[in-house]
């Protein structure tokens, strides 16, 4: 009987010390020739995370509430996709926003602006509800002092990255930034990415925009999020670029404002 425990006992695997470096699936040990059932299972787990996280929805009222109280007004808007499932079948149709919230950009007296800031539900609603205002509550703040001139703030349902693209042209402004909830990974199902674009319109690339990705506490910390955010805003504005040509030197060099 000892004999048939210890045979079944998790072997511990050489590496084991390295998962101390990374949350990822590394030295999970085995059984005999199979992984441990402890580790089947939390994997399964992780992947129900994963699953709730693309069929989470933006919690508009809190978001509405908290974004009150920046001294801007928002808009509330969709995409063309009007339902979770189509969204995922019609990449495209989260791309461009319905007739409806279309005309409600354009029926709007809002003058141009350097920079125009979008929250986007992206395969990851849960991402936005928790990780967008704590960014936007140390971002603004920064772009108001630093004297640019923010639009409307927009809230938009069953979006992709590139409706920021339409949604930055019909406001007139020289930039989007658009943050959205990530692809979930099995470690990280609520990260927020956050993408930049000089001269934004419909048929953008995605060469053109800059990427920060893994937004979260655990992630890359909100000040060190926002402090790459503003440095790619004040480097894409002053070359007037952004994308593949413009670099994130945060590191090296300090900021202009």
């Amino acid at each position: 009987m000892k004999k048939h425990i210890h045979s079944t006992s998790v072997e511990p695997d050489p590496w084991h010390s390295l998962k101390a470096y990374t949350d990822a699936r590394i030295a999970l040990g085995h059984t005999g020739t199979a992984i441990p059932l402890k580790e089947v299972l939390q994997f399964k787990l992780a992947f129900a995370h994963a699953k709730d996280a693309v069929y989470s929805h933006l919690e508009m009222d809190k978001l509405q509430q908290e974004l009150s109280r920046f001294p801007l007004p928002h808009y509330l808007l969709h995409s063309r996709a009007m339902s979770r499932s189509v969204y995922l079948q019609r990449p495209d149709w989260g791309r461009q926003l319905d007739e409806a919230s279309a005309q409600q950009i354009q029926n709007s007296t809002e003058t141009a602006a350097d920079i125009a800031i979008i929250l986007a539900d992206g395969l990851s609603a849960t991402a936005i509800n928790q990780h967008a205002f704590p960014v936007l509550q140390r971002l603004i703040p920064a772009l108001q002092k630093a004297n640019y001139r923010i639009a409307p703030l927009s809230i938009v349902e069953q979006a992709r990255v590139a409706i920021g693209d339409e949604i930055g042209h019909l406001l007139k402004a020289k930039m989007s930034v658009v943050l959205i909830g990530e692809r979930p990974g099995l470690t990280s199902p609520y990260s927020m990415g956050a993408y930049l674009t000089y001269a934004p319109e419909p048929g953008t690339t995605d060469e053109r925009r800059n990427c920060i990705s893994n937004i979260r506490p655990e992630g890359l910390p909100y000040e060190m999020a926002v402090q790459k955010i503003r440095y790619l805003i004040q480097e894409s504005l002053r070359l007037q670029l952004s994308g593949v040509e413009l670099k994130d030197n945060t590191e090296e060099t300090p900021f202009l404002y």
